[in-house]
């Protein structure tokens, strides 16, 4: 590939963490140790306090807090369909459905009007996701909750350094589940966490997360529930402390390429672009929604050959074949399948250049205009 392509998402690993990783591989303590507890330790700084426990994937931490919240066969969980597979997989993993509500097309975020509609006796927990960083409604989230007296996941997978008027994400609320995949706003290579309400939850975590294992001073151990191998290693907790303290500078400089894109990205192609939120959004993705005639396949072939990288971020959930032969069909959610066939995700990450932004500004407006 050219040294010219522009992907659309690029990890950015400071030297320092370079040598870091290098002094862990050294030290001869690789897996998880005193990098996870200070990783842990920072985590929970970030958000007021609250007890947060580190996983080897947001996958992973989302099983767990289904597990702690008792969900399980014959319960219903309420979510998205416009997310990554995993955000369903997980409630189909510990034995419940999901069940799906159809997004508000122009946050592309659940629509919690629809939320109360959806619900039946069997309704266990909601599990809204933050759509490219975009935070959905917290107040009105919890609100229906605690009318319905409901556990909460918050898919926070995409959101780390989002806010709700002004306060973190992780600072309040039930579970959050947030993710440091290699394409996320900071990385641990692989990786994830959750927040916590409190010390006995994250204890019961600890045992979910590595086997249900209890070690005891003497060497012997005890196995107190089923639990699976979700540890993060001192590696990966490494480059995840080098990213953290980098992670207002990384939000800042994607906050500045999202602007560049609105002031420069051709309104008049047809595309919608997503909600002009610069308070509350990380900027994790920046995502347009072809016009319906544009075949989105012939788009990101023509932008690849131009030297630029599109991603696509979702098709909808209940369209995929699992959930097809569940019973789900076309029509059930019309916004989340129109919006996921015309997604399209475009460069974004913070060692971006604005005349970055202005190429995929310029090749997407000659494209489109063929079309």
């Amino acid at each position: 590939m050219s040294q010219d392509f522009l992907p659309f998402t690029r990890p950015t690993i400071d030297e320092a963490t370079i040598s870091a990783v290098g002094d862990v591989l050294r030290s001869g303590w690789i897996t998880s140790g005193p990098q996870v507890r200070e990783f842990e330790a920072q985590l929970s700084a970030y958000c007021g306090g609250r007890p947060v426990r580190v996983m080897s994937s947001a996958t992973g931490a989302m099983e767990i807090a289904l597990a702690l919240a008792d969900v399980g066969p014959g319960d219903e969980v309420i979510t998205t369909p416009l997310s990554w597979a995993s955000t369903a997989n997980v409630i189909m993993r510990a034995g419940a459905r999901p069940v799906f509500v159809d997004i508000d097309p122009r946050t592309r975020n659940i629509d919690l009007s629809l939320i109360e509609g959806a619900l039946s006796p069997r309704t266990r927990m909601l599990l809204p996701v933050d759509l490219a960083g975009l935070p959905v409604d917290r107040e009105q989230l919890y609100a229906i909750a605690q009318r319905h007296n409901l556990r909460v996941l918050e898919d926070a997978a995409q959101s780390m350094g989002s806010n709700w008027k002004g306060k973190r994400i992780g600072v309040d609320g039930d579970l959050i589940s947030i993710s440091f995949h290699a394409n996320k706003n900071i990385t641990s290579a692989e990786g994830g966490c959750l927040v916590l309400n409190d010390a006995d939850e994250a204890r019961r975590c600890e045992l979910w997360r590595l086997q249900g294992v209890e070690r005891f001073p003497d060497g012997g151990y005890d196995c107190t529930l089923a639990g699976g191998k979700h540890n993060l290693t001192d590696v990966a907790a490494c480059i995840g402390l080098g990213q953290l303290k980098r992670l207002d500078e990384f939000n800042a400089r994607r906050l500045t390429l999202a602007r560049h894109y609105f002031e420069h990205f051709d309104r008049t192609l047809g595309c919608e672009l997503p909600p002009e939120d610069f308070a509350q959004s990380n900027w994790h993705m920046f995502q347009i929604v072809l016009p319906a005639q544009v075949e989105r396949g012939d788009f990101i072939r023509a932008m690849h050959a131009a030297g630029i990288g599109v991603g696509v971020h979702y098709p909808a959930i209940h369209l995929l074949s699992l959930y097809r032969g569940m019973g789900f069909k076309p029509g059930d959610c019309p916004h989340a399948e129109r919006v996921g066939r015309g997604l399209a995700t475009l460069p974004l990450f913070p060692s971006m250049q604005s005349q970055d932004v202005e190429r995929v500004c310029a090749q997407a407006a000659r494209i489109l205009k063929r079309s």
